[in-house]
């Protein structure tokens, strides 16, 4: 792997977090409040890569541009969402070095000099990070690769914890649309519920192979992920944290009744 221009530091465990609905950053749910303190609990990482549901390619693509925009990539929600910015950096090193590891593991990708940040990335980091002062780069997802694919894109990648760039896996833990009770929080259905126990049962007893057919052995596996790309990120996060690794749960809620907030840490 390149390497970036930064002194060894102690490895960062790679998360996944649920960054539910564009109205969380308005809204007042136990789910923002833990994203608001997760910059605290986390610290300071010298640059951050988000692996974000909301940008699909045919092939993984990493942002590289040094001032990545705000992409406000929803509709009809409250104007005062589409007036929020997060200015942060971009970081052309870690965007190169992210290139080079996943080539060096025999996974084809690109670089995008003009894709901003869009409200995966963003609206979690707006909480975590207020003060948009820590580079950020974009990691994109391939829908149609499956999680196995994503496990290998993470395992290539799990030598940037090694140099303090923190690895935000952004999703959802369940992803109806059609599903949801929007404003009914606790309106939560028996699909989700059993689909969520069954994720962090899976993550804390470190069962990589029954996460990735999650669709023939979780329960509601479809209701919970009508498609996969809410729940990819996830597989990048827990193969970067590398073999053995054993993920736990760092929060658990509901928002809009089925979906899942679920955030998990892995470390080895």
């Amino acid at each position: 792997m390149p390497q970036l221009d930064a002194t060894q530091s102690p490895m960062l465990a790679p998360i996944f977090v649920s960054h539910g609905a564009p109205t969380l950053l308005i809204e007042d749910v136990p789910a923002r409040d833990f994203l608001a303190g997760l910059g605290v609990e986390l610290g300071r990482p010298k640059a951050i890569l988000v692996v974000s549901a909301h940008w699909e390619t045919d092939a993984p693509t990493i942002g590289a541009h040094p001032s990545p925009e705000t992409i406000h990539d929803f509709y009809g929600f409250p104007e005062e969402l589409y007036r929020l910015r997060y200015a942060a950096p971009g970081t052309p090193a870690v965007a190169g070095a992210v290139k080079g590891a996943l080539e060096a593991a025999g996974i084809a990708a690109t670089l995008d000099p003009d894709h901003g940040l869009d409200h995966g990335a963003w609206a979690p980091l707006m909480l975590a990070y207020p003060n948009a002062n820590i580079p950020v780069t974009q990691l994109s997802i391939q829908p149609a690769r499956g999680p196995s694919h994503h496990y290998a894109v993470g395992r290539a990648l799990a030598g940037l914890k090694d140099q303090d760039v923190l690895i935000m896996a952004s999703g959802s833990a369940t992803h109806n649309l059609r599903g949801l009770a929007w404003g009914r929080h606790n309106a939560v259905p028996a699909w989700a519920e059993e689909f969520d126990a069954w994720l962090a049962e899976r993550i804390e007893a470190c069962e990589a192979g029954a996460l990735m057919n999650y669709r023939q052995l979780a329960p509601g596996a479809v209701q919970a992920h009508p498609r996969d790309e809410h729940f990819l990120p996830l597989f990048v996060a827990l193969g970067a944290a590398g073999e053995g690794a054993r993920g736990r749960r760092i929060h658990a809620s509901f928002t809009h009744g089925g979906l899942s907030m679920a955030a998990f840490r892995f470390d080895r």
